[in-house]
């Protein structure tokens, strides 16, 4: 419930740091139509998986029988760790000096991953 909860709250936070800062400076920027719309989609599509595993899981939180959704949040923190690896690799090839950058955003992922696979580990009473 917890994971769930933050995850919806990170969709919430993504989409508004982004129209607060990155996409509003893409806007200014000389960039060509289609690139800046990539851009965009891309940091939307993170926003929706974010807003998706957050409903996903407040909903699993109440399912009775623990063991047929364990799998889902296993395939959840797959998915979060896979995109913090993405995250991680292409800043270091690409932009090893703002690896600071990345710290956020590996907080935010280890965090909800631990939480996530604790309880993924919980008994069925």
């Amino acid at each position: 419930m917890i994971v769930g909860i933050l995850s919806v709250l990170f969709a919430f936070t993504h989409a508004m740091n982004g129209h607060l800062t990155l996409l509003t400076e893409i806007d200014k920027t000389s960039l060509d139509q289609a690139t800046k719309t990539i851009i965009r989609y891309v940091w939307h599509i993170i926003t929706a998986e974010n807003l998706i595993f957050g409903v996903a899981l407040i909903f699993m939180a109440f399912y009775r029988e623990r063991e047929k959704v364990r799998i889902v949040a296993w395939l959840i923190a797959v998915v979060l760790l896979t995109r913090w690896f993405v995250i991680l690799i292409f800043t270091l090839m690409h932009d090893s000096a703002s690896l600071t950058a990345v710290v956020t955003d590996t907080i935010a992922i280890i965090l909800l991953v631990v939480l996530l696979l604790l309880g993924a580990r919980v008994k069925d009473k």
